[in-house]
Order: structure tokens, then C-alpha cells, then sequence
């Protein structure tokens, strides 16, 4: 039996709000008691990043996302609704709207923080996918098969950081210089950050913590010998929305500002 788009997209709507094969979407948009409920998990490979604020000059931030969006071809769209990003920056407010308050640090206020998907350990967006085009892998990594992705934004609805963007048009075009190394997108397409998976693969860090010098440090969070490990054991840090138990594997050492 053949089902047309609109049938499958149906279908596999219902499927998500009833739950089956997984979460229903009504625990993603109210994750309360059921996501609190759930433990740390422990062990294995997991990828992480440690972003440490203190660290960041004025030009670090532009280098690390100039440097992920050209190898990843991320197109510059003029139109803000229509913007694709990987990698980009907020303010503290914005990236941490439970900490910041009217008595927050002078030096945190209005500073650019870098954000990017967190590769969640218990990722609401890999539940919600009804073609598996986003998975989990082994190492943590959060990643996408974009062959598989049917635009139908569940993930982007379901992601509580807005990691996420939808190709509402041909990006192709909005390409400066095309990397032929790495697959373009095209119209109706979900993509984000990857880690660079592609680059871990070759033995090379991501390309955002190569040109951070060394505000950005990526690991194994699972290897208690790790860089990654060691900085979180001699540094206060902190991660993104933790009351919604979606495990970020981005931390950030905050300072003063």
C-alpha cells in the first residue's frame, strides 16, 4: 500500500501524540516530574564541549563561527526568518534565563555567550523524529541523516534550546564557497551542529574549538582521564535548562565576566 506525504506526515503525527515508539510530545512540552525522574547516566563514551567564557576574547567568537559555518555550508540568508545557523552567540540572559537577574555581574551583561546544539544525553528530538533521520550516536553524538529529514520540524519543537534550523528555502545558493568535502542542503531540510563528526572521524577536533585558542575544549566526558573531565573537576560549571533533564554535553565556565 502506497501512502502519499501528507498521509505519512499524518500518521506520523498521531503516532508521536500518542506515544508510541517512544515519548509522547505532551511529556517534551511539559517534561516536568517524568524528565526530573530520570538519572544521570554514568557510563560509556560521551561526546563534550567545555566552553570557558573566561577565556573568549573579542575575536574568538567570529573565528569559531566563521569556521564551522564554512566547512559545514551554512548559508548567509539575509532574511532573519529565514536565517541557518550552527553556531552562534546570545546573551547570558537568553542562554541562561534562570540564573540572570537584576543583581547578576556588570561583565556579564550584554556579553556574547556561544551556543550550539547540546547533544543532549536524554535528546527530546531524537524521540520525537518519525523517520530516524535524527539519532543518537554510541559516543553521544546527536547527528542527522538529511536523506531521511521530511521537514516536518517535530525536532525543531521539540529542542527546548532552539539549536536548530529549518531550510525554508534553497540554501545552495546563499553558499559563499561551497566545501565539496560536506553535502549541502536542500529546501524543506532541518540541520544544526554535528560536532564534526566528519572531522572527529579524520582525528581532528571540531573546527570551533580549533580556532577558539583554547576557550573551547572537546572530550570524552565518559574517560575520567580526559581534558574535559579534568577542567570540570577544577572549575564550577554549569549547563543549559538542567531542570528540564535533557543532559546537556555543553558546559560553560561562566566567570565573572
Amino acid at each position: 500500500m502506497k501512502i502519499n506525504r501528507r498521509e505519512f506526515l499524518k500518521m506520523a503525527g498521531a503516532s508521536t501524540l500518542l506515544g508510541i515508539g517512544g515519548g509522547s510530545i505532551f511529556e517534551l512540552l511539559a517534561p516536568g516530574e517524568l524528565e526530573a525522574s530520570r538519572k544521570e547516566k554514568p557510563a560509556g563514551q560521551r561526546a563534550a564541549m567545555v566552553i570557558d567564557m573566561s577565556k573568549f576574547g573579542a575575536d574568538e567568537y567570529k573565528r569559531c563561527i566563521e569556521a564551522c559555518h564554512a566547512i559545514h555550508n551554512v548559508p548567509e540568508i539575509p532574511n532573519p526568518k529565514h536565517e541557518v545557523k550552527w553556531l552562534w552567540t546570545e546573551n547570558f540572559g537568553q542562554v541562561f534565563p534562570g540564573h540572570a537577574d537584576e543583581y547578576m555581574a556588570e561583565g556579564l551583561v550584554g556579553r556574547p555567550f556561544l551556543v550550539l546544539c547540546n547533544h543532549c544525553d536524554n535528546p527530546p528530538c531524537v524521540r520525537v523524529c518519525p523517520t530516524k533521520a535524527t539519532f543518537k550516536r554510541e559516543d553521544g553524538i546527536v547527528a542527522m541523516d538529511y536523506h531521511r529529514c521530511i521537514g516536518c520540524r517535530f525536532c525543531m519543537a521539540a529542542c527546548p534550546f532552539g539549536a536548530r534550523s529549518f531550510n525554508w528555502n534553497d540554501p545552495r545558493p546563499f553558499i559563499k564557497e561551497p566545501n565539496h568535502k560536506f553535502p549541502t542542503r536542500t529546501k524543506g531540510v532541518v540541520e544544526k551542529c554535528n560536532f564534526c563528526l566528519e572531522r572527529l572521524a579524520d582525528g581532528d577536533p571540531p573546527a570551533c574549538v580549533e580556532k577558539s585558542n583554547s576557550a573551547l575544549v572537546f572530550g570524552d566526558l565518559g574517560d575520567s582521564g580526559s581534558e574535559v573531565r579534568e577542567i570540570l573537576r577544577k572549575n564550577y560549571a554549569i549547563r543549559r535548562k538542567p531542570e528540564l533533564g535533557t543532559y546537556p554535553s555543553v558546559y560553560y565556565i561562566v566567570g565573572q565576566g
